[in-house]
């Protein structure tokens, strides 16, 4: 999934928003870090914060909380591996706990920030608790989408190309 660049930079008010974040060195080494096999870990969620941000917009929701912990509720480092030697529990369990403490470390969150954060994987697991909020369930869903999306990518990618050859050589045969 191709999150093109000047879509989100490109739209003042939700750069308004979020331009303090992305000042953050600790925050933009997210994209050193593949995620869902595909993308990296920054472009995911920025593209999770951004679609997540105009959907409540449409919805006249609190933008300024959707954008702004859309944007971190993957604000974590480590592997699935590192945590799972955590011993706390699953990576769908434990990775939104450090993406909140990671985000406090960086700026002052809202209850409704860290709901978002805390709750945007309990579709996944039960560890986490059902959102409180009507934002948390549009950063949950969209997560769940961009994710779907970015797992599935390179399949269909491979899927295409095989297509394309065997077309190519049912050509080659019937000519």
């Amino acid at each position: 999934m191709e999150f093109v660049r000047s879509i989100w930079e490109n739209d003042k008010d939700y750069m308004t928003l979020v331009e303090d974040l992305l000042e953050s060195e600790d925050l933009l080494k997210l994209d050193d870090i593949t995620h869902h096999h595909y993308t990296t870990r920054l472009i995911h969620s920025l593209f999770v914060s951004y679609v997540s941000y105009k959907i409540a917009k449409r919805l006249k929701l609190n933008v300024r909380a959707v954008a702004r912990a859309g944007l971190l509720h993957d604000f974590f480092h480590e592997c699935r591996e590192e945590i799972a030697l955590m011993n706390e529990g699953s990576h769908n369990c434990v990775h939104p706990k450090i993406a909140v403490k990671n985000a406090q470390r960086l700026t002052e969150l809202s209850e409704l920030e860290k709901d978002i954060i805390l709750k945007h994987m309990f579709l996944t697991t039960t560890g986490v608790g059902i959102p409180k909020y009507k934002e948390s369930m549009i950063v949950t869903c969209v997560d769940k989408y961009c994710a779907i999306n970015e797992v599935s990518t390179p399949i269909r990618m491979k899927a295409k190309a095989k297509l394309a050859e065997w077309s190519l050589k049912l050509r080659v045969v019937h000519a």
